[in-house]
């Protein structure tokens, strides 16, 4: 097993609690179902979120999903001009046995466009 770090990103649609839960959890589950990664494979997740979403910490909806004993941290994206709005990215470092051309960063919605050279 390997130390690795996976990387992903989703958009919202409106600044709600209920729009950041959703989502966040939706790329939470997503990235770790395509690299069939289970709860002790990781080590802490680093969540970002744009200026424009302030209604709720993505952490606390990782939390929400199970993720409470692992180590969770939001801070802010940085407020670059022309960056994608309402978007939530997320570094993941976890173990596994996968090599590193094997693993499947995760962008979903309007993030798709920060990595389009990646395989959906």
């Amino acid at each position: 097993m390997r130390l690795q770090a996976l990387r992903g990103a989703i958009t919202c649609d409106e600044n709600s609690k209920q729009e950041i839960e959703e989502k966040t959890q939706r790329l939470v589950k997503e990235l770790l179902a395509r690299n069939e990664l289970e709860h002790d494979d990781l080590v802490s997740l680093v969540f970002t979120a744009t200026d424009d979403l302030t209604a709720e910490f993505p952490a606390a909806a990782a939390r929400a999903v199970g993720l409470g004993d692992i180590p969770l941290l939001c801070a802010r994206e940085l407020a670059i001009e022309g960056g994608k709005p309402m978007c939530i990215r997320l570094l993941v470092h976890c173990y596994t046995d996968r090599p590193r051309d094997d693993l499947h960063h995760v962008y979903l919605d309007g993030a798709r466009s920060l990595r389009d050279d990646l395989p959906e």
